[in-house]
């Protein structure tokens, strides 16, 4: 949502009051638990993922991820576990066996860099083409067997990761919309040395999140917590400040 303070023009401290109100009725329409929601401070330092304020919640409200959370984490478990030796590995078990085995030898941003090029070579599939339905989380495993969308490429990199020993607080899955397209996306970014990095489906470059300023955050999660954004006032309140008495 874009919010044109200049509109109806009135005194400048009236405009900015009333843009702090509008700023807070916001986050209060967006988490509904305004106990459980604060902004995050997490990796020792002010969150700004894609030049956004974030506030944490619970995933409460967010029941088809938490299954997700639960059936992936089964699923990769069982993905290392298995042995072709003994013939029960299937293929899907076998490929990402192959993934983990070159990311074991390779790391920093080039094991983010294998990691995404391993999953892009699947083709973009839609939802309804694939599932029937307009909106389905794929767990890594379907993702593999029948590919997906731009979420389902998300948590596969997620899982992906997180069994190559990434501890979730340096993972999430955000859900944004393309300025440029227009559409609604999703990407895994990796907090990594200090930067933040964006593992896109679209593109097998890993750039830090600063790159992508037509990528407008609506939420963001990993399997410990969700993120509401909103988009950072910038100029605008400074300039209006500068024309008050």
């Amino acid at each position: 949502m874009v919010i044109h303070f200049q509109q109806n023009y009135q005194h400048p401290k009236r405009s900015f009051y009333r843009a702090c109100r509008l700023f807070f009725l916001l986050v209060l329409l967006v988490l509904p638990a305004p106990a459980a929601a604060k902004p995050d401070n997490a990796h020792g330092k002010k969150a700004e993922l894609f030049n956004t304020v974030e506030f944490r919640g619970s995933l409460k409200a967010l029941p088809k991820w938490v299954q997700i959370v639960a059936a992936a984490e089964k699923q990769v478990k069982r993905f290392k576990e298995c042995s072709s030796a003994t013939e029960t590995c299937d293929s899907t078990a076998q490929s990402w066996q192959q993934m983990h085995k070159k990311a074991n030898t390779i790391d920093g941003l080039e094991r983010l860099k294998w990691v995404n090029q391993f999953f892009n070579r699947w083709p973009y599939r839609l939802d309804l083409e694939t599932y029937g339905l307009r909106d389905y989380w794929a767990t890594p495993k379907e993702f593999m067997q029948f590919s997906g969308d731009c979420e389902d490429y998300s948590i596969s990199k997620y899982f992906a990761l997180r069994q190559l020993g990434y501890p979730a607080d340096n993972l999430r899955i955000v859900v944004l919309k393309d300025m440029i397209r227009n559409l609604g996306h999703a990407v895994l970014v990796v907090f990594l040395d200090e930067q933040i990095y964006v593992l896109d489906s679209i593109s097998d470059l890993v750039l830090p999140h600063s790159r992508y300023k037509h990528y407008q955050p609506q939420y963001s999660v990993n399997e410990e917590y969700r993120w509401a954004h909103i988009r950072k006032f910038t100029g605008v309140l400074n300039t209006q400040r500068k024309k008050g008495p």
